[in-house]
Parts: C-alpha cells; sequence; structure tokens
C-alpha cells in the first residue's frame, strides 16, 4: 500500500470505531497484566468468564499469593493450559512483590522478565496500560496484515516492525486495537465478510467474500460503489475499444 492508502485505511477504521480498547475485563495494571497472560491461545470472552469471579477477590499481587497456586488453578480451570498459567501466574505475582514494589513495570525488558510474559504480552500492556506506541502482533493482527498487504511479514516480529514503521499519527496508539477487532470481526481465519469491510478497496485480497445469496460480481460492483461514495468520485463506465470488433470470428478465414 502507499502511504496515503495506510493513511485512508486507518482513518476509516477510526471512523467506524472511535475508541477502540482491549475486550478484556480489567480494573488495574496488575489485572490487566494477569488477564493479556491468562488470554495465551484462549478467547477474550472464555477469559473473562474465569477472571470475573477471580478479580472480585483478587487486585493486588499479595492477593494472589496469598490465594495460591491451587486456588488459581481451580479459578482459571476453564481456561486453555489452566496448570502453567496458575503457576506463571503466581510466579510473575511473587516476582512483582519481591523485584517491583508490587507495580507493574513500565518498560518491555523489566515485563519480559516476569514469568509467561513475552513481547505480545509486554506490548499490550505498554500500549493500554502505559500508553506507549506499541504493535502487539497476535494472529489476528498477522493475518491482517499479510492478508491485506497492509504490513506483510513471515512471522509476528516481521509484521510488529513494519507496522512500527508505516502506521501514521495520529492513529499510532490505537493501531493495535483496530487491528485486532478488524480481524476478529470481520477479516475473519476461514471467510472474512468482505461485503460490510470498510476498507475493502484497499486491501489486495483478491477472492473478494461476496454476501451471503449475491455473486462475485456483486461483491465487486458494491466494493466500487463504496469507493466511490468516500472518495467522491463515480466509477469511470467501461466502453468497448473503437479498434475492436464486437463480433469475433470463431476461425480463421
Amino acid at each position: 500500500m502507499t502511504r496515503d492508502q495506510i493513511f485512508e485505511f486507518f482513518r476509516r477504521l477510526a471512523e467506524e470505531n472511535p475508541s477502540p480498547t482491549t475486550e478484556l475485563e480489567y480494573s488495574n495494571p496488575y489485572t490487566l497484566l494477569v488477564a493479556v497472560v491468562l488470554s495465551a491461545q484462549a478467547t477474550d470472552a472464555g477469559v473473562n468468564i474465569a477472571t470475573r469471579p477471580l478479580f472480585k477477590r483478587v487486585q493486588t499481587p499479595e492477593q494472589m499469593v496469598a490465594l495460591g497456586e491451587e486456588g488459581v488453578r481451580e479459578a482459571i480451570k476453564t481456561i486453555g493450559l489452566f496448570n502453567t498459567k496458575a503457576k506463571n501466574v503466581v510466579a510473575l505475582s511473587e516476582a512483582l512483590i519481591r523485584d517491583h514494589g508490587s507495580q507493574v513495570p513500565g518498560t518491555r525488558e523489566e515485563l519480559e522478565k516476569l514469568p509467561g510474559v513475552g513481547r505480545k504480552t509486554a506490548n499490550v500492556l505498554l500500549n493500554t496500560a502505559f500508553h506507549q506506541e506499541t504493535f502487539a502482533v497476535d494472529t489476528h493482527i498477522f493475518r491482517v496484515g499479510n492478508r491485506t498487504g497492509l504490513a506483510p511479514g513471515k512471522d509476528v516480529l516481521q509484521v510488529e516492525l513494519k507496522l512500527e514503521k508505516i502506521v501514521p499519527q495520529p492513529f499510532r496508539l490505537n493501531a493495535h486495537h483496530w487491528l485486532i477487532l478488524h480481524g476478529r470481526y470481520i477479516c475473519k481465519a476461514r471467510k472474512p465478510e468482505c461485503w460490510r469491510c470498510p476498507v475493502i478497496d484497499l486491501c489486495r485480497y483478491k477472492p473478494k467474500t461476496p454476501a451471503p445469496g449475491t455473486t462475485p460480481t456483486a461483491a465487486r460492483t458494491g466494493s466500487q460503489a463504496r469507493s466511490a461514495t468516500r472518495t467522491g468520485k463515480a466509477p469511470t463506465p467501461r466502453t468497448p475499444s473503437a479498434s475492436r470488433s464486437r463480433s469475433r470470428p470463431n476461425r480463421l478465414p
């Protein structure tokens, strides 16, 4: 995409959702950290179901340590990999008490030293809790970046570094949220819902998915109409070339 197209891409996402945020439920940086660690290979909705009762009891690292690994395991047993996650949550809580005065650190280096915290988790915390311009690339953003041509890359780090380079102001702070939500609800993995995509005409994904009950041709026509509406330009009608005959012989004379 060109720089103008990238700007327009995010402008439209911002127009659709001016105030995006994480769908994980939390009350402070610590509960956000716990929720993000629990969300690995799990859905935000599934994590929220488990953390609602947990966070009524636990708001600080001290309270989590007091609950203990067995108590945490019982609270999050509906989430995948709950044994490992319970161990990590208690261990990171102990590390916060021991090394950071029970506060969540605000640097990538310190966050990544905590048990169960990788680059993506650190980026989420830095962006959502500390309002830093970071790009936490998950499977949704990786897919959107490659499928649309916005930020192609062979792995999540390449996509992250590409986004770091190309995303313009004033969209940098919220870009990660817009892309996740776009991938989760419109640019879906198995069947993207192209017919309701606000950036369909900017996207390089060729086999645009038509709306149920329509044809691919109708989807392309709808895309052209939406593009014309946004840009204020009517699509140029295609006319037969004067040098091309309307009827072609089916064999040589």
